[in-house]
């Protein structure tokens, strides 16, 4: 089976409705991703720092139950960090942020990569310039060893004035990448822009060829070589969306695996439209029922009858 690696942060997640909390569980941008991939049946490795208390206490078990591999995870001392989420009336959700963490953080050995893993980068985490050597120390190692890295900008608005400063990191990220996702707000957030063609034209296509720009509610755009296409988001009654944009990930890495794609597949720009068709619809079901819950990611139940639907969907075509 091939390797599903994620780095990022941990955070216990608090949700708020009409200023009251109605949920809590772990949660970070990869993290969510990950309990959703493993969930579904892929064995992620996690590569991550808690805080020595309860709370890293929950987080880890929290893994260590959805399949998630544990062994690169360092407890780094202080409490662990909080994220509350206030929900509008639409269900999107404005956070608050509460670190305890010391600068001399995260050191790890590097997990075994081999060709066509995949690693999974995102939010500030990937762009911190606290982490930033042992960031690229990371993304290096799976370039030369062929490794496909996923990058989700997940640029919040509370780092808007940071975005002149943080760019270098940025654009290192994207010419290290394979496929880049980004949001309109990410991209309103870091270039006061937006419009799918003209971020992908003016900021991403020098980079990285592949290329996924959210637009919530009104779905998405992908871009692949030459490639095009709009889709449209799942109908449904959101409860929350926290998370939405972390099971897209995790949904097209399912689907990269699944439909057994390769790094030389998205390089050279020869997957198939409809199989990119079938890899983007996973990531729309993904996210569309991550926010039918308060959970961060998929249930487990869902994970099993999807499983079984793609399957099925694989056998027949191969008769």
């Amino acid at each position: 089976m091939r390797k599903i690696i994620g780095i990022g942060e941990t955070v216990f997640d608090i949700i708020f409705k009409n200023e009251q909390p109605i949920s809590g569980r772990p949660g970070g941008s990869v993290y969510n991703a990950l309990i959703s991939l493993g969930r579904a049946g892929l064995e992620p490795i996690f590569i991550s720092e808690i805080g020595a208390d309860r709370i890293g206490n929950v987080i880890t078990e929290c893994l260590k139950e959805n399949n998630v591999n544990t062994e690169y995870i360092r407890s780094c001392g202080g409490k662990s960090p909080l994220a509350l989420a206030f929900l509008d009336e639409k269900q999107n959700a404005d956070y608050l942020f509460y670190k305890d963490y010391s600068s001399d953080r995260l050191d790890f050995v590097t997990p075994i990569i081999d060709e066509d893993d995949i690693v999974v980068i995102g939010s500030y985490y990937a762009i911190n310039p606290v982490l930033r050597e042992k960031i690229t120390d990371l993304l290096e190692f799976a370039k030369t060893r062929k490794a496909i890295i996923y990058y989700d900008l997940n640029y919040r608005k509370s780092h808007a004035h940071e975005s002149r400063f943080l760019m270098p990191n940025i654009l290192e990220n994207f010419e290290y990448a394979d496929i880049i996702k980004g949001s309109d707000e990410d991209f309103v957030n870091i270039y006061e822009e937006e419009g799918a063609q003209l971020i992908y034209k003016e900021h991403v296509e020098f980079y990285c060829k592949n290329f996924l720009y959210t637009q919530g509610a009104d779905g998405l755009t992908a871009f692949s070589a030459g490639r095009e296409k709009k889709y449209a988001a799942n109908k449904i009654t959101p409860v929350s969306t926290v998370g939405a944009g972390d099971n897209f990930n995790a949904g097209i890495i399912y689907g990269l695996c699944k439909y057994d794609i390769h790094r030389e597949d998205l390089c050279n720009g020869t997957i198939p439209s409809k199989t990119w068709d079938k890899i983007i619809q996973c990531a729309i079901d993904f996210s569309s029922f991550a926010c039918t819950t308060l959970e961060n990611y998929i249930s487990k139940e869902y994970a099993d009858e999807y499983n079984k639907k793609i399957d099925k969907e694989l056998e027949e075509e191969q008769k």
